[in-house]
């Protein structure tokens, strides 16, 4: 499932090729062509994230929530003169402007709502740390709900209305990188160590947004290192960790597996 350094990715994209323009909005396999007529034609006024979520606002004040989901994806094009392959495959939603278009594919969430509507959506969610945080109330939020829980910390990083946005990679890379067993109580954790993965997570999900790639390793930060370079224990069970040299552990924690360092996060 894409994590949401993605999903912003998919807002920047849109707000730089769409956003102030009308847009011709269709469903060529059909299942959103209802929804579609609702805001077919009208402008863009902006899109955002908010963990895996996109929301597209229109100028009639509705907005498009897409959620990709397992195995939602993203396909774009560009044309000068606006002629555009035909739809290959299901294509749940069309969106074009005259010189670009996007397609979607597989959400699983698809439908446009009201700001009523949407607003239930938006309470159930946790703070992101790819949105601002000017005066530090995400980050207090994310903080509380931690210190108050006693859920383990691995469980918490996975729920997204503790925190938007982390999926199985980051929660594994954010935890190794603070040396912090994924079986730990949320209750247990100092709030210093809490502050300290919230701060790790905006960073590294920033250069997620910038590269395009979970890049978890300070010193590749600037470089193209392949899938198996970019972290330090996701999909490395059994091999050697790259801070101490003990075998990295694979375990499952709801149904979601869990990588990690015995020896360096204490488990």
């Amino acid at each position: 499932m894409p994590e949401g350094h993605t999903v912003h990715r998919s807002a920047k994209q849109f707000n730089k090729l769409f956003a102030g323009s009308p847009l011709k909005v269709h469903s060529p396999q059909g299942r959103f062509q209802e929804d579609a007529r609702l805001v077919d034609g009208r402008v863009l006024d902006s899109a955002s994230a908010i963990g895996k979520q996109l929301f597209l606002q229109f100028e009639n004040e509705l907005v498009l929530r897409i959620h990709l989901g397992i195995y939602g994806k993203w396909s774009w094009q560009s044309s000068a003169e606006g002629e555009f392959s035909e739809p290959q495959g299901q294509v749940r939603a069309r969106f074009e402007n005259g010189t670009h278009l996007a397609d979607l594919r597989g959400p699983t969430a698809c439908e446009v709502l009201t700001q009523e509507q949407l607003q239930p959506i938006f309470n159930r969610l946790g703070p992101d740390p790819l949105n601002r945080d000017p005066d530090g109330m995400a980050k207090q939020q994310f903080v509380e709900k931690i210190k108050k829980s006693k859920k383990s910390i691995g469980l918490l990083l996975m729920d997204q209305s503790v925190v938007a946005g982390i999926g199985n990679v980051y929660r594994a890379e954010l935890l190794f990188r603070s040396q912090i067993s994924p079986y730990r109580l949320g209750s247990s954790l100092t709030g210093q160590e809490i502050e300290a993965i919230w701060d790790d997570a905006v960073a590294l999900m920033q250069v997620g947004v910038k590269t395009g790639y979970m890049i978890t390793r300070d010193e590749l930060f600037t470089k193209r290192p392949t899938k198996a370079e970019r972290n330090f224990v996701y999909k490395r069970e059994g091999l050697p960790c790259r801070n101490c040299g003990a075998n990295v552990a694979i375990d499952l924690m709801a149904t979601r597996k869990l990588y990690f360092c015995p020896n360096c996060q204490g488990v």
